[in-house]
């Protein structure tokens, strides 16, 4: 479908690692223009939101669920080699291509299960872009625990998740469950995979990061079907 596109790219951008199509694809959509500037405009965004709420200059920064390194791989650039860039997914095809095209950036292969390689208060960003959304509602909390345990007090998170504007999707009894402030999950395949769905009503996701002090709900009407924005959650960990 995006093959010609596909191709003109490649001829204007010759030298520009890109990963292969399938984890382009299973990540995203197989369009490189999207998966390069598209991933460029979401970093800045991401940078934008954070800096907000950031009261240190130097920051150990986390991808949680990094995929094939869309919106970590702009980073460095955007933000400054005085910071540290990690990511992390449950592809291990994605991190390694990352690993040997991505220099900057350390990157690590978690699977489903919570639990991260790093040391208690390591972080003091994590983000996770629809990642929440492909997870089941207990690996909610037993990842919450476990980011929680690895951002140092004090940390901010930014998540996206797939609230009021998924409502359209929704039977009538998943509607009646949403509308209850519980989660809905579809879980017809293995979880985490990109068609493996959550959706987040605002009292869920308000129990799930209680203990944090929630910095910003974002919302975004949504004006066509076809698109349908994700709400964005930014929290700060509580210091002692």
């Amino acid at each position: 479908m995006n093959y010609r596109a596909n191709q003109r790219f490649k001829l204007n951008f010759p030298d520009l690692a890109l990963p292969p199509d399938y984890l382009i694809y299973e990540s995203f959509q197989l369009h490189y223009q999207k998966y390069y500037f598209g991933g460029l405009d979401t970093a800045s965004w991401v940078k934008s939101l954070l800096y907000k709420h950031l009261q240190i200059n130097e920051v150990k920064i986390l991808d949680w669920g990094c995929g094939p390194g869309r919106i970590i791989r702009h980073l460095p650039d955007l933000m400054g080699s005085h910071n540290q860039f990690y990511g992390t997914d449950v592809n291990a095809n994605s991190i390694d291509w990352c690993t040997n095209y991505l220099p900057k950036i350390k990157f690590n292969n978690n699977n489903i299960a919570a639990k991260l390689p790093y040391a208690n208060d390591f972080f003091d960003v994590i983000y996770g872009i629809s990642i929440f959304t492909h997870l089941s509602e207990q690996s909610h909390f037993e990842w919450f625990n476990e980011l929680n345990r690895i951002l140092k007090p004090g940390g901010i998170m930014l998540f996206t998740t797939q609230g009021n504007n998924f409502q359209s999707k929704l039977t009538s009894k998943e509607l009646q469950q949403f509308r209850l402030n519980q989660i809905v999950v579809r879980g017809n395949v293995r979880e985490g995979h990109r068609v493996y769905s959550a959706f987040h009503p605002v009292g869920f996701i308000q129990n799930l990061f209680k203990e944090y002090i929630l910095l910003e709900h974002i919302t975004i009407s949504s004006v066509d079907q076809a698109y349908l924005p994700q709400d964005v959650w930014i929290i700060r960990k509580r210091t002692p």
